[in-house]
């Protein structure tokens, strides 16, 4: 299995000839999209859907039905590529196996409505990897690999670490970092490792473009 990172929550995962992506939004690179085999998307804020990204490959869309209504809106060229997702439901694209986890975002403000958002757990050969979009619902099942936000208008860095805490993924690796500056992001960074390590969990930021 092979991951790269293209920026904020835009993850891309090649396995056995089969490559996805995830949330190519509007602080991902283009190229996250080139050559998709399909592109997952977890709920319809623009750092997590793009409209412009998806144009740029053919790939079949699988997300929520918020999503599927915003783009039935506002890019109806879209929707006869798109497939809509529930809650639980299990499928395979190629050789990578797919779980719908969650169903709403997390509270931004007490006042402002809930929004939906769909994670996905992946599953590659004997490998799990877990995108939980912008939500602090676990899996309910081991993971190998966490996709762990580290930082959000919706979260403290405290609650991001108890969230991999406990999902007890081996290996953590963060997504949505375009919100903090780069200081903040380094105290960010210093905190994830300093309680994850502890806990005998990896973790590591990667640069965009940069793979593991």
């Amino acid at each position: 299995m092979r991951l790269t990172k293209f920026g904020h929550s835009a993850v891309r995962l090649e396995h056995d000839g089969t490559t996805l992506v995830l949330d190519p939004g509007v602080w991902s690179q283009r190229e996250s999209v080139e050559g998709v085999d399909a592109v997952l998307i977890t709920h319809e804020h623009p750092d997590h859907y793009a409209p412009e990204h998806l144009r740029a490959t053919d790939a079949p869309i699988f997300t929520i039905e918020a999503v599927a209504a915003q783009i039935r809106e506002g890019a109806p060229d879209l929707a006869e590529r798109v497939t809509v997702v529930a809650p639980d439901e299990a499928w395979t694209i190629g050789g990578i196996g797919v779980r719908a986890v969650g169903e709403l975002h997390a509270v931004i403000h007490p006042e402002l409505p809930r929004f939906h958002n769909s994670g996905y757990l992946l599953t590659a050969g004997e490998s799990t990897l877990f995108h939980p979009g912008d939500a602090l619902t676990p899996p309910g099942v081991a993971v190998d690999v966490l996709l762990a936000p580290v930082c959000a208008p919706w979260m403290r860095v405290a609650e991001g670490v108890d969230f991999a805490r406990e999902v007890g993924a081996a290996r953590n690796v963060a997504i949505h970092d375009r919100v903090f500056s780069p200081e903040g992001l380094g105290v960010a960074d210093a905190q994830f490792a300093r309680f994850l390590e502890g806990a005998g969990q990896e973790y590591v930021r990667l640069a965009d473009g940069a793979d593991l």
